[in-house]
């Protein structure tokens, strides 16, 4: 018999960290090649890993809950009956997996050349380095006090958090695979011990502390990213929704139920018809090269509230969608990020993000650029008020929109007069639809 560890595998986009949400298998069980055994959450979607060879489980490596990083021990199993000819259940699906065959994670394909598939326009690098070849070694378990608290810590996550709350690595209990610490340790020690902020706070029984970790996490380091690195601005308007509202009930009419356009996908057709006058917006800031990219495609992101927390799945070449396309996709892809069933993949390349605050009831918002785009489009809610028309009052559908653009992209002037587009277009919309 031989134990066989499973590491928790790369889960690509960059993702060096999964929680645990639920294991679909137990000790003592017995678990054949390619059986999913527990299913992650990752920063953007949540992953059934299958496990690439066979036998008894003998110990899973972390409860549910618990955060793993990527390359530490996730499950254990022993293996019986093996030949040291044969090459192992372990070894086989490896090679399937560079020839592109095996189980999958979700939203990730398994070949070197879907690794090293083409990025979109506008990518910061050309070329993707060779994986490694070789697994980090697992530390040995601790027997002496007076080893270094540096190593029993392998992730630079760990780290940070100790550092940004004054912990001090060597009173942490490790209670990772082979005295390791890890972040659920150092959260734990924070909750025992005043940070640098509660210990100006005086804290009570009825406070609480909610880890930041997982999407929430995700989401705070890429807004504090946004507000560090852009220099950005907003601007807005009122306008008169009405007539787009009508054109909506207009051109549904003529429409079978399977192709119903809804208020977001004419928005979404707006926002690129604007963009493609605009094309400054469409766009990132390459600092390293002190460049500009305008993007020669609208990879459109819509930005959606989900129970997982905030996501901005993208449509994919949006431009070329016509609106009943544009419309079934978003209506799928907002179904898909509800269910958390996006893959990774769907929640990244967006060029350009349309931001519908309107539907939690606000009119206004400064919304804040899903870096490293270089602007957001904002949607307030559509009311009635008093509006004039042809010198006459009267009352309208009217709704706020704003825009927060990257000020290194375009000046001030770029930006209202792509507002105004957009608010002009809403104004008077079948003369634009007609033509997409």
């Amino acid at each position: 018999m031989s134990d066989q560890v499973f590491l928790l595998p790369d889960l690509g986009e960059g993702l060096t960290e999964a929680e645990i949400l639920e294991w679909k298998v137990k000790v003592g069980d017995t678990v054949v090649i390619d059986q999913v055994v527990v299913e992650v959450e990752t920063a953007k979607a949540s992953v059934e890993v299958p496990i690439p060879f066979d036998g008894t489980v003998v110990a899973l490596h972390g409860d549910e809950g618990a955060t793993l990083q990527v390359d530490t021990p996730l499950i254990t199993v022993t293996r019986t009956g093996t030949s040291p000819t044969t090459p192992s259940a372990h070894e086989q699906y490896r090679e399937e997996e560079r020839a592109g065959s095996g189980n999958v994670l979700i939203g990730y394909g398994t070949s070197d050349d879907t690794r090293k598939r083409r990025r979109r326009v506008g990518s910061r690098s050309t070329t993707t380095p060779p994986a490694s070849t070789t697994r980090p070694t697992i530390p040995a378990p601790l027997h002496s006090a007076a080893t270094t608290d540096s190593s029993r810590v392998i992730s630079p996550i760990v780290r940070s958090l100790a550092a940004e709350n004054a912990i001090d690595l060597s009173t942490v209990i490790p209670t990772g695979f082979g005295g390791v610490i890890r972040r659920a340790d150092v959260e734990q020690a924070i909750a025992g011990a005043p940070g640098p902020l509660t210990a100006a706070i005086r804290m009570t029984n009825s406070d609480q502390r909610v880890p930041l970790k997982g999407l929430r996490k995700a989401v705070a380091d890429k807004l504090s990213t946004s507000r560090r690195e852009i220099p950005d601005a907003t601007t807005w308007v009122d306008v008169d929704a009405t007539n787009l509202i009508q054109a909506r009930r207009s051109i549904n009419a003529s429409l079978a139920e399977n192709e119903q356009i809804s208020l977001l996908a004419l928005l979404a057709r707006l926002t690129i018809a604007a963009l493609q006058q605009f094309p400054e917006l469409n766009a990132t800031v390459d600092t390293a090269r002190a460049e500009i990219i305008q993007f020669g495609s609208v990879h459109l992101g819509i930005a959606a509230q989900t129970p997982r927390g905030l996501v901005v799945p993208v449509v994919e070449s949006a431009d070329s969608l016509t609106t009943v396309e544009l419309a079934q996709q978003l209506r799928a892809t907002t179904v898909l990020a509800r269910d958390g069933k996006l893959p990774p993949n769907r929640l990244t390349g967006g060029t350009f993000t349309l931001n519908n605050y309107g539907v939690f009831g606000v009119d206004g918002s400064t919304p804040i650029i899903n870096y490293p785009e270089a602007a957001i489009l904002g949607i307030g809610r559509i009311i009635d008020k008093p509006w004039v028309v042809d010198g006459e009052l009267t009352v309208r559908k009217i709704t706020q929109i704003s825009l927060s653009f990257d000020h290194r992209v375009c000046d001030g002037g770029v930006a209202g007069g792509f507002l105004r587009l957009f608010g002009d277009y809403i104004e008077n919309p079948i003369a634009v639809l007609g033509r997409l």
